[in-house]
């Protein structure tokens, strides 16, 4: 029993850290576009509506809360805080839901409607920032409402999606190497491919801690 929860630990920290890694490659993302240079990576495929300024302001808000969201929401799942600085907790909680509610899901949505790749991927986008923008409020509704098990189990959906940005980026960067597709099909493809199996992985684990009478992992 003691090397089976020694080993939840390990993996457990194992994970944060690699989370955490990839916050700061988020971080390294973002910061060029603070130059507002309007000829940098991402925006020269852009070019045609850099000119609209409510694309541009969604832009900047999405990126420059993206970090902060990736932050704020793997250190809700952190156990020491979750489980001995629940006033540390709820602070992070509070400025998570406050970012996705009110920066990076409606900057994401109205991005989402400029999006590359065509109407498939426009669909896919704008989806996904509703969705969003749905679960994180239900988790901070049913939080407030003392409705713990409920809270949590929506917060799981609402990091799946947050996780979007992470696991849309390696999916460019790896896919190409393995599945050979027009540009504009592997782009769609991705765009679909970076949130559902997210979303299929937090209900799967929802179920798994649900019927072990605890969705908090490693508590019973």
């Amino acid at each position: 029993m003691k090397n089976k929860s020694l080993i939840k630990n390990i993996f457990g920290t194992l994970l944060v850290a690699i989370m955490l890694f990839f916050v700061y490659l988020m971080a390294r993302i973002t910061i060029p576009y603070f130059s507002f240079r309007t000829d940098i990576d991402f925006l020269l495929t852009k070019q045609a509506i850099i000119h609209l300024s409510i694309w541009r302001q969604a832009f900047y808000i999405h990126i420059a809360t993206s970090t902060f969201v990736l932050l704020a929401g793997t250190l809700q799942f952190v156990k020491p805080i979750l489980r001995k600085r629940p006033k540390l907790h709820r602070q992070l909680g509070k400025f998570y839901v406050l970012l996705v509610l009110v920066f990076s899901a409606p900057g994401g949505f109205v991005m989402a409607l400029f999006a590359n790749g065509g109407l498939s991927a426009k669909i896919s986008f704008v989806i996904t920032a509703t969705l969003w923008w749905i679960v994180t409020f239900l988790a901070y509704k049913n939080a407030r409402e003392k409705k713990f098990k409920q809270h949590i189990a929506f917060m799981y959906r609402s990091y799946a999606l947050t996780l979007t940005a992470i696991t849309f980026r390696l999916y460019v960067f790896i896919l190409p190497h393995f599945i050979h597709m027009h540009s504009t099909d592997m782009y769609c493809f991705i765009t679909w491919l970076s949130w559902i199996p997210n979303v299929i992985v937090a209900e799967l684990l929802i179920r798994k801690w649900k019927l072990r009478g605890s969705l908090v992992p490693g508590r019973v």
